[in-house]
């Protein structure tokens, strides 16, 4: 169980010591999670990560900088990604699938651009496609929401829950699943580490169609999801993110905010590894 995964740490040759934490079956194509801004290994649900790991090899890891990972935090999602590779081969993962959340799915479609013959199949969960106008930074509404040091649970519902009472409630079960933990948790991103993320996700959202045209040459299969009430990821962008991949597929998860994924878990973990199969 995700749960009472242990820690692990694996020094790649960067000099990066990167903290993770791996579940489920081994198997020749791990299920890799890219993690959301300010994200840590103790933001992903349990649940989920179980539900995958029934059937999947989950790896979920701290980008350098971040959590209980050294090394300094990525500025760009350029960096990310030379990151991501860096922690993949020093595990020596040759083949993997990728679920990329939010800015993690920022850092998998580039995965996909740079190492194509190493992805095999994409998840992108409430994310969007670099060069799309209406990403250039987050509302001001969700900045104030997310500048804490450590998010509170007020962070959480307004961010990642549809502003109804079912989709709070289900925000409120999210959050009790995460801090079922007690042990060897990880440690929450400062605000310097913030604000490098938060550099790395203003430079995607920059508008330009050339960068939007890149991908056409992403012709993995993938599966792009989200809520239809995100006040990150507007589900126009998601369209646009489906319509931009040759071989994309799209599902819009009813009365769910940015952690769709995390309200309807149980059905985007179905959905999930049905398209993994």
């Amino acid at each position: 169980m995700y749960v009472d995964a242990p820690n692990q740490v694996i020094e790649a040759a960067n000099g990066v010591r990167y903290a993770y934490r791996r579940c489920g079956p081994s198997g020749a194509s791990p299920l890799v999670l890219l993690p959301h801004f300010r994200g840590t290994l103790d933001s992903w649900d349990p649940e989920l990560v179980d539900a995958f790991a029934v059937e999947r090899d989950v790896i979920a890891f701290d980008n350098a900088g971040v959590g209980l990972t050294t090394g300094r935090t990525c500025r760009t999602v350029l960096e990310l990604t030379a990151d991501t590779l860096a922690f993949l081969d020093a595990l020596n993962v040759r083949q993997l699938d990728v679920l990329g959340y939010s800015m993690g799915g920022f850092t998998a479609q580039e995965l996909a651009l740079l190492r194509p013959r190493s992805v095999r199949r994409l998840v992108l969960a409430a994310t969007a496609p670099r060069g799309a106008s209406g990403i250039h930074g987050y509302p001001d509404d969700v900045l104030a929401h997310l500048d804490f040091d450590r998010l509170g649970v007020q962070g959480y519902l307004y961010t990642f829950f549809n502003h109804t009472e079912t989709s709070q409630r289900s925000g409120l079960e999210f959050v009790g699943r995460c801090i079922e933990r007690e042990h060897d948790r990880d440690v929450p991103v400062p605000a310097a580490g913030r604000a490098a993320q938060y550099e790395a996700v203003v430079e995607w959202g920059i508008p330009g169609h050339a960068a939007l045209s890149r991908l056409a040459a992403v012709d993995h299969p993938a599966f792009v999801a989200g809520g239809d009430s995100d006040l990150v990821v507007p589900p126009r962008l998601l369209h646009l993110l489906a319509g931009s991949l040759p071989n994309a597929r799209l599902k819009i998860y009813t009365d769910a905010g940015h952690g769709f994924l995390f309200q309807h878990q149980r059905q985007f973990s179905r959905d999930v590894l049905t398209f993994l199969r």
